[in-house]
């Protein structure tokens, strides 16, 4: 991850001088707030991504650095809008947007921030760029739905639970990637292939995220550690849980995550059995394997330090092991 970031911090550099000027608004809340959460840092990922796959491809040019941006903007009305469905206390370690300035102002920001995206979409004038982010920004909002709609599943299957986080996380890594490549002027062939390393990665991050939920710490998060338990969340090592520890722990299941009836112990014993049924290293090796297919990916590009530094990334996407 280090070395990504520094080959790419003059971009990067870019992007967040792109990023400042276009959350400014004259109605005051809307920088104020978008800044709060921007401004916390976080990773720049998705957007380090966009700019990796441009190089990686071949550009020369700063269109990449705009749709960098757009990602980072997509991402974060997410985040402001997720938070608030989710009712989450934090987020990138500083207080949860919607507690500061209340729910509804943060879901119009986040819709102001996806505006901004498209007109810095728009300015790229590459209509295949926005079919990638339009259809993205899709995919993800109907994930969310989708997860919505299951968060409290105990009966919740494998298949359906990665699909759900192909949507809502995966598919914005596997956007942001295809978009780099296309605004390199790529081949479809090598622009998929960049799209299924970041569709890959995304499913590695969020996979070891949904560990790290159960086996991390608070200041490794930037939220609080078990708060997908104490929201119901049905996250993988939790249904592999679920699935192997079998009759005699249904009823606290059903009890703690099917009627969020939670004590303060809950937690513990949750983590407990899913660290002692093996779930969470399931979870993990379940993690490396997307990586592997992540940096498999790339065979096809130049053996070159942009593409080394993306494979490391990868790695790095299961390295945070507990």
């Amino acid at each position: 991850m280090d070395r990504l970031v520094r080959l790419a911090a003059a971009d990067m550099a870019g992007v967040d001088a792109l990023i400042t000027a276009r959350m400014q608004s004259e109605v005051p809340v809307i920088p104020a707030l978008a800044e709060h959460l921007i401004a916390a840092g976080g990773k720049r990922l998705r957007p380090l991504l966009t700019v990796a796959a441009a190089r990686l491809a071949g550009s020369d040019n700063d269109t990449c650095l705009k749709l960098a941006a757009a990602v980072e903007f997509i991402h974060t009305a997410t985040l402001l809008h997720d938070d608030v469905v989710d009712g989450s206390q934090l987020r990138r370690g500083k207080v949860a947007a919607h507690l500061i300035w209340g729910a509804a102002q943060s879901v119009l920001v986040g819709d102001f921030l996806f505006a901004r995206a498209f007109e810095l979409m728009v300015e790229t004038s590459s209509m295949k760029a926005l079919e990638i982010l339009a259809k993205a920004s899709r995919v993800i909002a109907e994930g969310e739905v989708l997860q919505l709609t299951r968060s409290h599943d105990l009966n919740l299957s494998q298949a359906l639970y990665l699909e759900i986080i192909a949507a809502k996380t995966a598919e914005l890594f596997a956007a942001a990637s295809e978009a780099g490549g296309v605004s390199a002027g790529v081949s479809a062939e090598k622009s998929g292939a960049l799209r299924d390393y970041g569709m890959n990665l995304g499913l590695a991050f969020q996979l070891a995220d949904d560990a790290l939920d159960y086996g991390g710490t608070t200041e490794a998060l930037g939220k609080n550690a078990g708060d997908d338990f104490r929201e119901g969340k049905a996250t993988l090592p939790l249904l592999l849980a679920i699935a192997r520890s079998g009759p005699r722990e249904a009823e606290f299941w059903e009890r703690a995550i099917g009627r969020r009836e939670q004590t303060e112990a809950d937690f513990r014993r949750a983590r407990e059995l899913i660290v002692g049924t093996g779930a969470l290293e399931a979870t993990l090796d379940l993690a490396a394997a997307y990586a592997d297919k992540a940096k498999a990916a790339l065979a096809g590009f130049p053996a070159n330090d942009w593409r080394s530094s993306l494979e490391s990334l990868a790695d790095f996407a299961v390295s945070r092991r507990a």
